[in-house]
């Protein structure tokens, strides 16, 4: 058996259990709300919110994929019009303007997409003097997640916690300076990507975050979940 074995992640829904206990203070409170980052983050927040029996919304973003390695994050957006830009990427991926505005238009038009799908006529969730978890199937560069932080920070939340499966130990350090608490279970020695973490790390449908979310949403508003 191999030493990591034990650490290797499952899927999203157990990684999302691993969470659990280290965000055991937060259970049950009326001031806490989980925020997932579509579309992997929503199996994981999921199994937070309802083992907590703390309410579930979303935090969208979308991350600026460098044209020539899409998978490389040059930056990221969020809702509320923020833009990340990760320097160290464009320095080693130089692109000119034209090309990032290219990017950040085409992510736009995908995170309004996202909003109407995933929210339909749903309120944006208020966050002032709340507790606000962040949650996503991990972090690699960390600039979704340095997106998320920024556009949740601009609603005045009372706390601001990061919780995710899986991260290289230098983005999880370079991002502990702007929250309040960041819980992460798994740090690798190395790190090459997130899903090399996972033993199913399968993409996660639009169909499948809207279940999700509708049987979060009627948990919350008392009604039964046909499913359960």
């Amino acid at each position: 058996m191999s030493p990591l074995s034990h650490s290797i992640l499952q899927d999203r829904a157990a990684a999302g259990q691993r969470l659990v206990e280290p965000l055991l203070q937060y259970a049950l409170r009326s001031d806490v709300i989980v925020l997932a980052l579509p579309r992997g983050g929503v199996p994981v927040a999921y199994e937070v919110a309802t083992a907590l029996g703390v309410r579930l919304d979303l935090m969208l973003v979308r991350k600026l994929g460098v044209p020539s390695r899409p998978e490389y994050a040059m930056g990221a957006i969020a809702s509320g019009g923020i833009l990340i830009r990760n320097e160290e990427a464009l320095r080693f991926h130089p692109i000119d303007t034209a090309a990032f505005q290219a990017v950040v238009d085409r992510e736009s038009r995908e995170l309004l997409r996202r909003e109407q799908v995933y929210r339909g006529s749903r309120a944006p969730v208020q966050l002032k003097d709340q507790v606000v978890i962040l949650i996503d199937d991990g972090l690699a560069t960390g600039a979704s997640m340095r997106a998320a932080v920024q556009a949740v920070r601009l609603q005045a939340p009372s706390r601001i916690v990061v919780a995710v499966p899986v991260a290289p130990i230098e983005t999880a350090e370079a991002l502990r300076g702007d929250v309040d608490e960041l819980v992460c279970p798994l740090y690798p020695d190395w790190f090459t990507s997130i899903g090399h973490w996972y033993v199913d790390f399968s993409q996660t449908a639009d169909a499948e975050v809207i279940g999700l979310l509708q049987r979060a949403w009627q948990r919350e508003a008392g009604t039964p979940d046909t499913e359960d």
